[in-house]
């Protein structure tokens, strides 16, 4: 986990009642959201693939059987991540677009920033890059509620405006591609605002979570 202090209501990743099986979580001292919420040549300058390495090494020696992690931009390391390890790791939901891209024409992705999302992180995610075009990026509001408390790390939260704005962006991205039936929540923290975000806009949301449990 990233070390945080935002809230973390029920749904989100980093709440251990999210999950219907027994939980161990491990944060990553000083991994704050901005630092991994950046390019590729970004994060790995950062310096940061050591402490998540230790970090899901020592989560792999405590007894678990999965792994992940609370941020989809870490999709850009899952490979030197899982080589590292014996057991499966799911670093974000984007893992999910090949199989989604394989059953339809198009994919939705819903991103806490459409800024620093692009092209490298679907790719490192396993799509083929002739579809690229097929997956409909879309980011919410970079000042609104749900934005700027999380990536700024700040301990207060409007959770109601929050999910407003998850539910506004994924409106814009039905706007935009009207033939969506799927989005992939990239950001670990809107699994709160999935219903309310599928009430809006009839579309169904995917998130990591959704990698690991199978209903």
């Amino acid at each position: 986990m990233l070390d945080t202090r935002f809230p973390r209501p029920l749904g989100d990743i980093g709440n251990p009642a999210s999950w219907p099986i027994p939980t161990l979580l491990k944060v990553v001292p000083r991994l704050a959201p901005g630092v991994v919420v950046q390019s590729a040549a970004g994060l790995r300058a950062s310096g940061v693939l050591p402490q998540l390495q230790a970090a899901l090494l020592a989560l792999e020696e405590a007894g678990c059987e999965v792994l992940t992690t609370s941020c989809g931009f870490l999709v850009l390391l899952q490979q030197e991540l899982q080589a590292a390890l014996k057991v499966p790791l799911v670093s974000s939901s984007l893992l999910q677009l090949p199989a989604l891209l394989a059953r339809e024409r198009r994919v939705g992705v819903l991103t806490i920033s459409a800024a620093h999302l692009g092209e490298e992180h679907l790719l490192a995610a396993g799509v083929p890059r002739e579809r690229l075009g097929d997956v409909v990026v879309q980011g919410v509001d970079p000042q609104g509620e749900f934005a700027r408390p999380i990536l700024g790390n700040d301990t207060r939260m409007d959770l109601e405006q929050a999910g407003a704005d998850v539910a506004a962006a994924a409106v814009e991205l039905k706007r935009r591609a009207p033939d969506l039936r799927t989005v992939v929540l990239e950001c670990t923290n809107m699994p709160p605002y999935a219903q309310q975000l599928a009430e809006a806009t009839g579309l169904r949301p995917l998130s990591l979570r959704d990698s690991i449990i199978v209903p």
